[in-house]
């Protein structure tokens, strides 16, 4: 009797112990965004980095993500991602902060600060840190809400691509170029004309003479084929920059277990190394495909460079003072910035933060 007793014991203790690990066995769905298509890097590494690391770190914890991918235009159009996440019609994605200069000044303060350093892995970790050192900065996607998971992605040093050969500044004056965001204010004091657009839009605004070039990225002009229609390729060196991060909608991040927490800023770290690692190995690349299909390379010498930046007004200046006025500490960003940058071995063209 008393063996039969320890037999029901154990059974039911079995069942129970079953029944405890079959509750926190759960599937997840996650809905991962961005506007652009796979063929840009900051795409590519949500398949190939972000998402098989999150399911690495989750082995054994019985969560299991089922993953839904919606990137080039499928459910945000560029530049619609921040809202998408907001409303929570997607739970993850990758922000473009650039075309956010409105809700996420702060994030955007590497494109009022051109000419500063063409080194992405600077401007990287200057912005990473930031996000740990400056509280601004996560506030700020807090009132959106969402969640900063890291993962920030920047953009090579920029360059212009034009119709047109460009061998000093007053070549610019007269010519309509399509600028994303912020960069317009890189054709001020030169006579040219920005024209706002993104890179879904640059070729075919090109080839219909609505614009005569982009001020843009080789490791996204050459995919682009934007050389096809603007075979002149000139090396400006405005700089390196941040473009954007790995966010996650606030309010159903708060709700998750800590392991799948802890498994989407680790995957969004390895995302940024893959990231920042795959943008260095095609820079070079994106240069000898431009050139194989008729792209004419060409570096604008350095006087004309260094007076191309003492041409432009005080763009950062008047941009820190406009939002230090509502309250937003952008003085005390742009000054944390710049000194970043320097301290990391970057040489300024012009001192922002001073002039």
């Amino acid at each position: 009797m008393h063996e039969r007793k320890s037999r029901v014991l154990l059974a039911a203790a079995g069942a129970l112990l079953f029944s405890m690990g079959a509750a926190r066995a759960e599937t997840v769905n996650i809905t991962v965004v961005n506007g652009h298509a796979p063929v840009f890097l900051w795409v590519k590494h949500l398949t190939e980095t972000f998402i098989p690391t999150v399911n690495k770190e989750l082995e054994g914890s019985g969560i299991t993500i089922k993953w839904s991918e919606q990137y080039g235009g499928s459910l945000a159009k560029v530049g619609g991602e921040l809202e998408t996440l907001e409303e929570g019609l997607a739970e993850v994605g990758a922000v473009p902060t650039i075309f956010e200069a409105d809700k996420l000044p702060l994030h955007n303060v590497s494109y009022v600060t051109p000419f500063t350093t063409g080194d992405a892995g600077i401007v990287l970790k200057v912005l990473d840190e930031m996000h740990r050192t400056t509280p601004a900065l996560t506030t700020m996607w807090n009132k959106y809400n969402l969640e900063y998971l890291g993962g920030g992605f920047v953009l090579d040093d920029y360059q212009m691509l034009t119709t047109y050969p460009v061998a000093k500044v007053a070549d610019m004056n007269g010519h309509k170029l399509n600028t994303p965001g912020p960069t317009i204010n890189w054709l001020k004091g030169t006579g040219a004309v920005g024209v706002g657009g993104n890179l879904s839009e640059y070729y075919n605004n090109i080839k219909t003479g609505v614009v005569e070039g982009t001020v843009t990225f080789p490791t996204a002009a050459a995919p682009g084929k934007f050389v096809e229609v603007a075979p002149h390729i000139t090396k400006v060196g405005f700089g390196a920059q941040y473009a954007g991060s790995l966010v996650a909608n606030k309010k159903w991040y708060d709700a998750q277990p800590d392991a799948l927490k802890k498994a989407l800023k680790k995957a969004a770290a390895a995302y940024s190394a893959a990231y920042n690692a795959s943008l260095l190995q095609r820079i070079d690349g994106a240069y000898v495909t431009m050139t194989a299909a008729g792209g004419k390379v060409a570096e604008l010498p350095a006087a004309e460079r260094a007076k191309w930046a003492k041409a432009l007004p005080p763009i950062a200046k008047t941009w820190a003072q406009e939002w230090d006025g509502k309250g937003v500490p952008a003085s005390a960003v742009l000054s944390a910035y710049m000194d970043a940058v320097r301290a990391a071995g970057g040489k300024p063209l012009r001192d922002w933060d001073k002039d």
